[in-house]
């Protein structure tokens, strides 16, 4: 990879429709070129000999991914398990928690609308309480949202709920610090890093956390369908599958129950799952610290063109340009637009007329667009969005 990244190399690596000015990473991702070629690969494979693939083969494969995407994110093979999507993770989760009635799940308001869903379904059929603390914007210091979230817990929280980085507002919360003290507190914790692998430096010993989901179809660019549940070792006997198929009374038990218990659901395509290996391959191959970094300076730029457009208070201070602020976001930033807004119409007119796929939507009452810098994007892509931003508003 040249010292300097090369956006017209990066574009062509990915099979996006060039037509499409594309800020929408965030959603399902992107796959390069050469990990969805593994991914095809992996799939004519399994079609040549199905009950080769399916049947003799599938755990060794399995576990073979599962070593390399745990070495990825600091963590033991057999305290993961693949999964098509975080939100499918937090279901297992949730229906699994022996919910009592008055038992609270302290959570923020600035969680993934699919996630609440799942939360409020599980805690109305156990006669619990989902509590979503206010979080409010700007954020300041993690100290701040530290002290703010934890003064909503009670002695009848018996989970917390938290975002690494959540989708509605683009924001990093401090989750170490949260899982710290709600271990200190005897409090189940649950993490949702959706968008974190390979987003964010991510070590699962370090997060703390007693069970944690990432999407490995977002920013690490695997194959759609692709993602993980981590579950420290001493929490998993709790943990039920969703579906009970022949790892709930395995003929020749594996040296991990959770692994038995959750690896085989019946036919599925594994393709997804195998090909991550590809997709941190790919990354590792291309330096993709510097990637990284080289994508947050251009978001933090692609939020101070934005604001100029705007005019609308930023939701994190270090968009405001102080130093000594935390990381409060990575690649991805949500932008305040003005109250009036029309959301849908502003969506549809900005794909329709300009052939910009963003995100528009209204959280807590406030419309934000949602921009999204992977290294396939460029300063033009950003001010194709700032130009139509300013025709439509």
């Amino acid at each position: 990879m040249p010292s300097e990244i090369d956006e017209r190399h990066w574009a062509d690596d990915f099979l996006l429709d060039p037509t499409v000015t594309f800020l929408n990473h965030g959603s399902f991702g992107a796959c390069p070129k050469p990990v969805f070629a593994e991914y095809q690969r992996l799939q004519l494979a399994m079609e040549r000999q199905p009950v080769e693939w399916l049947g003799r083969r599938s755990d060794d494969l399995l576990a073979a991914a599962r070593g390399r995407l745990a070495e990825y994110v600091g963590a033991e093979a057999d305290d993961l398990v693949f999964v098509p999507n975080p939100t499918y993770a937090v279901s297992i989760v949730a229906r699994s928690l022996s919910l009592q009635p008055g038992d609270e799940v302290l959570t923020t308001d600035h969680e993934y609308g699919a996630m609440n869903r799942t939360w409020r379904v599980v805690c109305a059929a156990a006669q619990a309480m989902y509590v979503q603390a206010h979080i409010a914007v700007p954020v300041t210091t993690h100290d701040a949202f530290v002290e703010q979230f934890w003064a909503h817990v009670t002695p009848r929280t018996k989970v917390i709920f938290l975002s690494h980085l959540t989708s509605e507002t683009a924001l990093v919360f401090p989750v170490e610090e949260i899982c710290a003290r709600a271990r200190a507190a005897g409090i189940l914790t649950i993490v949702d890093g959706a968008h974190v692998p390979a987003h964010l430096p991510l070590d699962l010993r370090a997060v703390g956390a007693d069970v944690y989901t990432g999407a490995c179809h977002k920013w690490l660019c695997a194959p759609k369908g692709a993602a993980f549940l981590w579950v420290r070792r001493d929490v998993q006997p709790t943990i039920k599958p969703l579906v009970v198929s022949w790892g709930w009374e395995p003929a020749e038990p594996g040296p991990s129950p959770f692994i038995d218990h959750h690896q085989w659901q019946g036919t599925r395509d594994l393709s997804p799952f195998l090909a991550v290996s590809a997709a941190i391959d790919y990354q590792a191959q291309h330096d993709w610290d510097a990637v990284r970094e080289h994508c947050h300076a251009a978001t933090v730029q692609a939020s101070a063109r934005l604001h100029t457009v705007t005019q609308c208070e930023p939701l994190s201070p270090e968009l405001t340009g102080n130093p000594t602020s935390p990381l409060w976001y990575g690649q991805m930033v949500a932008i305040r637009l003005p109250d009036r807004v029309d959301v849908g119409e502003l969506k549809r007119r900005l794909y329709d007329e300009h052939r910009v796929e963003v995100p528009v939507y209204r959280w807590n009452g406030v419309p934000i667009v949602r921009v999204s810098i992977q290294v396939y994007n460029t300063p033009t892509d950003v001010e194709r969005l700032a130009t139509a931003l300013t025709s439509l508003l």
